[in-house]
């Protein structure tokens, strides 16, 4: 009996041995005494519960548009309450049919480099241990759909791409200059994820946004996250709508459709009532615990679809006091806080024009609101939105949102200047968090609302 426990011992070490000489699991500096917890859809990293996200645009953000660029706005995005950046994609860019003369950020030619453009990896390092020092969390830019045609994946596995009937490799829409992978091949797979954990072990990443998600099966996903979360607990962002995505692989899903109807309510081709009815349909749809993230801009929406002056109109202000505090994780996309109303081009160098910054106190007012008050914090950590009536349902939206003794109330004046009467709203002490001033709100409240105006209150 004894030979045999001994050799059973033997054969599992040997076993133990292999799989950490076969995987990388080396668990980074940053994470002490981490014992592996498999994601279930819930438990998100807990720092996440009353955080935002910023957006960015390492090629426009600066006329260099590199890695060191970035350092000298840190401090000012720390103090502007920022906490994930997002940086969109590092890697190189392909140039075998190359759109434009700098080609597409998302048309990835080497998973595991930096793009020349940018700098060098020791830069890149630097960056993140930046990033880190300031207490923000770093999230990659992740293109698992498609690859550039002249990554070398193209030449040395042209199995782990889609062809036709011909054996010619395939291009997803009309994106000619990337070719689609082929996620039922597991080699492909496994190195995809072992392409991911790269840039965890060696350079300490906080997690991915994970370019068109909904294109990648939702199984390669989950396996991608049970891996990733081996070496730490990361964040996951899926550019998709899709609620299955939260059960074992995201954290965070665009909330585009009420992105969409945020717009068509600004620019009167819906009226109020639909921001009811989206708010239903998302707590019909998602689980409480889902993070959702909310936006009126981001690269896709400027380069596209136009500046957010152009899509908003007037309204853009109470659409972004809206999107900051009725639901969700806010996004910010480089440059709001100047007011970004340039339409970048996607394929050129098209540097932001940064101005005074003019914007950045009303984004660290409301950063600092979401940071302090339970109310506005993220999935199961937050309090839902509860309908305020007026007396101007066509013109005037508002609501409040309450978590154990935190409470705020919000009202958005999508109209001329009118003088506003609340029906069912909270009754005491609150701020008005934009000029500290103190109101009484008394049973149907009546307000002087400027045009196109907005107050948030939070309660004393």
């Amino acid at each position: 009996m004894k030979n045999i426990l001994l050799g059973l011992f033997i054969a599992l070490f040997a076993v133990s041995c292999s799989n950490s000489e076969s995987e990388n699991t080396t668990v980074p500096a940053s994470v002490e005494n981490y014992v592996p917890v498999e994601y279930n859809g819930e438990n998100h990293p807990d720092w996440s519960k009353n955080a935002n996200i910023y957006e960015l645009n390492i090629r426009q953000f600066s006329e260099k548009g590199d890695f060191n660029s970035i350092l000298s706005h840190l401090p000012r995005l720390q103090k502007m309450g920022v906490d994930i950046i997002w940086l969109m994609p590092i890697q190189p860019i392909g140039k075998q049919n190359r759109k434009g003369s700098l080609g597409s950020y998302y048309s990835i030619k080497d998973y595991t480099d930096v793009n020349p453009e940018y700098g060098t990896k020791e830069d890149f390092k630097v960056l993140v241990d930046s990033m880190h020092q300031l207490g923000f969390k770093v999230v990659l830019d992740w293109v698992a759909n498609h690859s550039a045609w002249d990554n070398p994946w193209a030449a040395a596995h042209p199995d782990w791409y889609d062809q036709d009937s011909t054996g010619t490799f395939v291009s997803p829409y009309d994106w000619t200059d990337v070719i689609s992978l082929n996620y039922a091949n597991t080699a492909m797979r496994t190195e995809m994820i072992s392409s991911m954990k790269y840039w965890i072990t060696d350079f300490d990443v906080d997690g991915f946004r994970c370019d068109v998600a909904m294109e990648v099966p939702t199984d390669f996903w989950n396996e991608a996250r049970l891996s990733l979360d081996s070496l730490k607990p990361v964040f996951m962002l899926a550019e998709a709508e899709d609620p299955t995505h939260h059960a074992h692989a995201f954290d965070m899903s665009y909330a585009w459709e009420f992105h969409h109807i945020s717009k068509e309510v600004a620019q009167g081709k819906q009226p109020l009532s639909a921001i009811d009815t989206i708010l239903a349909k998302e707590n019909g749809r998602f689980k409480n615990g889902d993070y959702r993230m909310m936006f009126t801009t981001n690269h896709d929406e400027n380069s596209w679809n136009g500046t957010s002056e152009e899509r908003y109109g007037a309204n853009l202000g109470v659409s972004n006091v809206l999107m900051f505090t009725v639901y969700g994780m806010p996004l910010i996309y480089s440059g709001q806080e100047s007011g970004l109303d340039h339409q970048m081009r996607f394929f050129e160098k098209d540097t932001i024009q940064w101005g005074n910054f003019q914007y950045q106190d009303f984004y660290t007012t409301l950063l600092a609101l979401k940071h302090r008050n339970q109310s506005l914090w993220n999935g199961q950590y937050g309090g839902a939105a509860v309908k305020i009536n007026t007396n101007l349902p066509a013109q005037v939206y508002a609501f409040s949102r309450t978590k154990d003794t935190d409470e705020i109330v919000v009202v958005l004046n999508y109209g001329e200047a009118t003088l506003v009467q609340l029906q069912n709203n909270p009754t005491g002490a609150y701020r008005n968090v934009f000029t500290d001033e103190i109101i009484q709100l008394e049973a149907s409240q009546r307000f002087d609302m400027e045009a196109f105006g907005y107050l948030v209150l939070e309660k004393v």
